[in-house]
C-alpha cells in the first residue's frame, strides 16, 4: 500500500512542476503581446514619424474657414514662424495638430494627423498644456476640480468657433459655468446677491477654473489672504482684536458668498442669532472673547448685536468690538 501510494505522489509532483511552466511560460507570452501592443486608439498620437510640418498656408487651402477664423483669435500668433513658447517652437496649425505631410499625401485622412475629436479628454487637454502650462493660472489644473471630474480644456473653450474673444469660451460667463453649476445658478437669482448675473464681477475674480490650492478652486489675493479682501478691504485687518471666526473658517462662516435671502447676504435672518450660534454659554469650548454671551436681555432693543458691537470684523481699540 506505501509503495502504492509512492507511484500516486510521484506522478502528480511532475504534473504540478508542468502546471507552472505552463503558466509561467503564459504569464511571459500575455506580458509580450502586451508590450507590443498598439496603444488605446484615444491616447494622444504621436507625431507620424516621418512627416513634415508643410505650413498653415497648405492647412489653408482645405481649411480657410478655419484658418480665417484663427487669425481673429490670440492662437494667431501661432501663425508667426520661428517663435518658440517653454522651448517648443510654433508651426501655425501644426502646433496642436501635428505634422501634416503624411495628412496631405493621403488625401485629408484624419487618422495620420491629431483630430482633437477622436482623443481623450485628459490628452485632449494635455496638448493644450504644452502651451498653456506656463504661469500660475494653468499650473494646478491636472489636480482641479474639474479635471479630477472629467472636465477638460475643450468642455469650456473652442480654439476654432468660440464664441467669446477673451479666453476663447464657447458660451460667455456666467452662463458657461450654470451649465454645470445650477445650485450657484440659483443663489445668485436671490435678492441679496453678488452682481454676477449683471456682469459686474464675474465667477474667475473669485475662482480660477483651472485649479488652485484653495477649497472650492478659489484664489487668494497678492499677499495670499482670503480672495473676498481684494474687494473688502475694510475687513482685512491686521486687528489688535481680531474675530476668531474670520481668521479661523473665514468669511463664509457668517455670509453666503453666492447670495442669500437675508440683507449682507448673511446665513440667518437675525443678526443676534447669528451670533449665539458661537457665543453661548453652554458653548465652554469655545475659546470666544469674554462676554461669552449676552448679559442682557434680548427685548427688540437689543435685537440686533452690532448696534453695540460694531466691528465684528475687527477692532484695534476693543475686546469686544465696540466704538470705543
Amino acid at each position: 500500500m506505501q509503495a502504492l501510494r509512492m507511484k500516486c505522489i510521484v506522478p502528480l509532483r511532475f504534473v504540478w512542476v508542468f502546471f507552472l511552466i505552463c503558466s509561467v511560460g503564459t504569464i511571459r507570452v500575455r506580458a509580450e503581446q502586451q508590450a507590443q501592443a498598439p496603444a488605446p486608439s484615444n491616447a494622444a498620437p504621436a507625431a507620424n514619424s516621418g512627416a513634415q510640418y508643410v505650413g498653415s498656408e497648405t492647412c489653408k487651402g482645405c481649411h480657410e474657414e478655419v484658418f480665417n477664423g484663427l487669425q481673429l483669435t490670440p492662437h494667431s500668433n501661432l501663425l508667426k514662424q520661428g517663435k518658440k513658447v517653454g522651448g517648443v517652437e510654433w508651426h501655425g496649425c501644426e502646433s496642436c495638430h501635428g505634422p501634416g505631410s503624411a495628412h496631405v499625401e493621403g488625401g485629408g485622412d484624419v487618422t495620420k494627423i491629431i483630430s482633437f475629436k477622436n482623443l481623450s479628454v485628459q490628452d485632449a487637454s494635455a496638448r493644450c498644456l504644452t502651451c498653456h502650462s506656463q504661469g500660475t493660472e494653468h499650473a494646478n489644473f491636472t489636480r482641479s476640480s474639474h479635471a479630477t471630474n472629467g472636465i477638460g480644456c475643450l468642455n469650456c473653450h473652442s480654439p476654432h468657433h468660440a464664441k467669446t474673444e477673451r479666453s476663447l469660451l464657447i458660451q460667455e460667463t456666467p452662463l458657461l459655468c450654470y451649465q454645470c453649476h445650477t445650485e450657484q445658478r440659483a443663489e445668485f437669482s436671490r435678492p441679496y446677491r453678488h452682481r454676477v448675473n449683471e456682469k459686474l464681477i464675474l465667477c474667475n475674480d473669485c475662482h480660477n477654473p483651472h485649479g488652485t490650492l484653495q477649497p472650492f478652486q478659489l484664489r487668494t489675493s497678492y499677499s495670499q489672504d482670503l480672495v473676498c479682501f481684494k474687494c473688502h478691504t475694510d475687513t482685512k485687518g491686521p486687528f489688535v482684536y481680531e474675530h476668531l471666526p474670520v481668521k479661523t473658517e473665514g468669511c463664509t462662516s457668517c455670509h453666503m458668498p453666492h447670495g442669500s435671502t437675508n440683507p449682507r447676504m448673511l446665513r440667518v435672518s437675525q443678526i443676534n442669532l447669528l451670533c449665539l450660534q458661537c457665543h453661548t454659554l453652554s458653548m465652554s469650548g469655545v475659546p470666544s472673547q469674554p462676554p461669552a454671551g449676552p448679559a442682557h436681555n434680548q427685548a427688540q432693543k437689543y435685537q440686533a448685536c452690532t448696534t453695540c458691537h460694531v466691528y465684528v470684523h475687527g477692532s484695534n481699540t476693543s475686546e469686544v468690538f465696540f466704538t470705543h
